[in-house]
């Protein structure tokens, strides 16, 4: 019964996107032909009767090519556990897909009369009425399973911290409309008790509390030492007609972002993942190149004097290069403002700055207080070196020695280093607590969106470049 559930909630989305994708290249066509857009309001003016059906009829190619872009992103799958921030970044790709496939069509047809704006307004218009619709779907979904129906009852086999974690996450998550009615495990100090209010079953009553419990699906979060119940309990699931899902014990292993990938059938976890790949990393490079580009415009006038002032106040080279550890373990040279002595190393050998440091210049103690040293790195950003946002890199002779104090300090090293960062935003810069910095380093990675770094670069300039531990 609920499978056929899952099936006409399914066509519906079908049904409702179509009509969905349908109005948007209709709004796309308004909007370009109908309405102008003027500094006094609108003022609408009838377009010709034969450009009309022109775009009409391009309307079912639109309609299918989208269609295909969504079940492409799996958007037609029925999975209860799918976060609603995912659907909608899905939702954007694959409408951007069909923009890029339509603008490619139109030139392999030689259509070039074909208004480019009709496209971009289809490609800012459908991601917002296909949420429009997912999000009514969604709702009449969820006061359906509040009030008792469409529910799936499930069983979980595990009462170890795993399995109490996804029961957890389930309870977290109503909206999924997935109830846990029993666990299962097959040690016997666990028998009989409950967790979260659900008993606790012995193992080896599995189909009977299968049938008891009237369970549509079963969860195994068995720890990899237990992989004999796994397998057994695999086999007594055979011949039974619930849905199985396995769920990983990997929380005891050192990881970034987890997914998933299919090769030739088989499932692999990717574990150290980083989370700019694909097109959040044509996203994030993009972000990146339009704030430095702005900032060096914005900026480019003081650089001037700040590089005239360095050169005249003390003898040397303008910028400074420096060695630093970047994305992967990729070694490339930091750009900088001068701030110390030409061959400030050349005695002590490779140190860390310090409070009131005789190897600074005195214009040099400005800069570095008020960050400006750091400006020429937006250099580094448009060469793809850095990016505007991440962990700031270190230096490769320090980083022998951080690996040994701070246990996953490489992880760092799977995002691009950044001019600002969590870390910094939070006051950990400068000479401060490493395992700080980097647990903040770390939890940006494993948090990162391209809406944390716009909080992090608004609170960069809300908090100020000064710092005190900025020597």
């Amino acid at each position: 019964m609920l499978k056929k559930h899952s099936q006409l909630t399914m066509a519906l989305m079908l049904a409702f996107d179509a009509v969905m994708v349908l109005a948007a290249w209709w709004l796309a066509y308004v909007l370009r032909f109908c309405v102008k857009f003027t500094f006094f309001g609108l003022i609408a003016f009838p377009p010709e009767p034969a450009q009309k059906w022109e775009y009409l009829h391009f309307a079912p190619v639109v309609l299918a090519i989208q269609l295909l872009a969504l079940a492409h992103f799996r958007l037609y799958e029925p999975r209860r556990v799918r976060r609603i921030f995912m659907e909608f970044l899905d939702l954007v790709k694959s409408v951007f897909a069909v923009w890029v496939a339509m603008l490619a069509l139109l030139y392999l047809l030689h259509r070039f009369e074909f208004s480019r704006y009709v496209l971009t307004f289809y490609l800012v218009s459908c991601p917002v009425v296909l949420v429009l619709s997912r999000g009514v779907v969604r709702g009449v979904l969820q006061g359906m399973r509040k009030r008792g129906k469409n529910i799936r009852r499930a069983l979980i086999v595990g009462a170890g911290k795993l399995g109490q974690t996804l029961h957890e996450n389930i309870l977290k998550n109503p909206w999924t409309g997935i109830q846990v009615a029993a666990y299962l495990d097959d040690r016997e100090e666990r028998a009989g008790k409950t967790i979260m209010g659900v008993p606790v079953e012995p193992l080896s009553d599995l189909k009977r509390v299968i049938a008891n419990k009237n369970a549509d699906q079963v969860f195994i979060a068995l720890p990899f030492d237990r992989q004999i119940q796994m397998r057994d309990t695999m086999n007594a699931l055979a011949d039974e007609v619930v849905d199985v899902r396995l769920v990983p014990d990997i929380f005891s292993f050192t990881t970034l972002r987890k997914s998933v990938t299919d090769f030739e059938g088989m499932p692999i976890l990717n574990m150290r993942e980083s989370p700019v790949s694909g097109w959040n990393a044509i996203l994030k490079r993009l972000f990146d190149i339009l704030i430095s580009i702005v900032a060096l415009c914005v900026f480019g006038m003081p650089m001037l004097l700040i590089a005239l002032l360095v050169k005249l106040l003390s003898r040397g080279p303008v910028f400074y290069k420096q060695e630093r550890m970047g994305l992967d373990g990729r070694k490339f040279n930091i750009l900088k403002f001068r701030t110390m002595r030409v061959d400030a190393e050349k005695e002590t050998g490779a140190v860390w700055a310090k409070e009131n440091d005789p190897r600074r210049t005195k214009f040099g103690t400005f800069l570095r207080k008020t960050s400006l040293d750091e400006l020429p790195q937006f250099i580094n950003v448009l060469k793809g070196d850095m990016s505007v946002v991440g962990p700031r890199p270190e230096r490769p002779v320090f980083i022998e020695d951080f690996k040994k104090e701070v246990p996953r300090y490489m992880l760092r090293h799977k995002m691009k280093a950044g001019i600002t960062g969590w870390a910094q935003v939070n006051g950990w810069r400068g000479n401060t607590s490493l395992v700080k910095r980097i647990q903040y380093d770390i939890y940006y990675i494993e948090n990162w969106s391209i809406w944390f770094d716009v909080r992090i670069l608004i609170m960069t300039f809300y908090r100020g470049f000064i710092s005190k531990t900025a020597y």
